[in-house]
């Protein structure tokens, strides 16, 4: 199991290559909590997500041979762009398989990053079986989402960030919430936070009908999600949490929250008004939980992860608009 030691050492591989997203803050937000709220703004990161983080750590170590027959992975968007991204980088090929209702903007923009994309339909297909068979075919290497060591790990330096930014500061936070589809970026984030801060409670958040963390950290074992399960969220829609993040994540997190697409809804429509930050679904649920007061800020030091803004215009406008009467 990875520890400390792997999320050090991926953040020295992606010196120069992702961004150090800094903490904000606005009274606004600060007001409604009742206690300072830090804003971690992955929406700024390269390709717009987190996801070049684990991606990058993950490419960087594949052998001669393996860059050589290139790789394949599975992705609603976010990790597709980040293999896409890592891949031109160091040169080696990508392919991804993507739903074919994805967001128009994370399909376009791994087109543009240089992967071949490969669509399917999310609700009668098996991704990673039309992922393993590329990968057979070509002798490629299969690039997992999210439940890989080295996909934890390199996710893991944005809790690395925020301890190192909050420690500067001479402040100890006592939660922090996450956005959770697989549940790689709470994983690897609740490993760094914890070995700074012992007592911190790191919560996985998630859309509602897609709570499976949420309840699995309940009954102890991995749950799954309906098959009939919809969301807003398009970049979160799990149906059950990896083995190894859960292994990770029922050792060292407090209890999951859930949000409904209407919470998120206006947790977009907040980040744009008080932040100015362009946020997509899947990356407002941590914003949304805590707005929606999910869990108890007042008199807090609270983090809120923003993990990632590639959503499509038009639905961008229509969710901005509906707060404008």
């Amino acid at each position: 199991m990875i520890d400390i030691r792997d999320v050090e050492a991926a953040a020295a591989r992606l010196d120069g290559i992702a961004v150090r997203t800094p903490l904000i803050r606005t009274h606004a937000i600060d007001e409604i909590a009742g206690g300072p709220v830090f804003i971690k703004p992955e929406c700024l990161q390269v390709t717009g997500s987190f996801k070049i983080r684990g991606a990058y750590n993950f490419l960087s170590q594949l052998t001669a041979e393996q860059a050589q027959t290139g790789v394949v992975t599975f992705s609603s968007g976010n990790h597709a762009q980040g293999v896409a991204a890592a891949g031109a980088m160091l040169g080696i090929r990508t392919t991804i398989v993507m739903p074919e209702d994805a967001p128009r903007a994370k399909l376009d923009n791994t087109k543009r990053l240089g992967g071949e994309v490969v669509t399917y339909d999310r609700y009668t297909g098996d991704r990673e079986a039309i992922a393993r068979d590329i990968a057979a075919r070509r002798g490629a290497v299969v690039v997992p989402s999210y439940d890989h060591d080295d996909i934890i790990a390199g996710q893991g330096t944005v809790g690395l960030e925020i301890a190192r930014e909050l420690q500067a500061l001479e402040l100890t936070p006592d939660r922090v919430l996450v956005c959770c589809g697989g549940g790689g970026l709470v994983a690897g984030s609740a490993i760094a936070l914890s070995a700074s801060f012992p007592d911190v409670h790191v919560h996985a958040v998630e859309p509602e009908q897609f709570d499976d963390t949420a309840r699995s950290l309940q009954s102890g074992r991995r749950e799954t999600v309906a098959d009939d399960a919809r969301s807003i969220c398009d970049a979160l829609q799990a149906h059950t949490p990896g083995k190894l993040t859960f292994d990770i994540n029922r050792r060292l997190l407090a209890r999951g929250l859930a949000v409904s697409d209407i919470e998120v809804r206006a947790a977009m429509r907040f980040a744009f008004r008080h932040l100015k930050l362009v946020v997509e679904p899947g990356g407002a649920v941590a914003l949304a939980a805590l707005l929606a007061g999910k869990v108890e800020t007042n008199g807090r030091t609270t983090v809120v992860v923003i993990s990632g803004g590639n959503v499509d215009l038009d639905l961008y406008a229509e969710i901005q608009r509906e707060g404008s009467g």
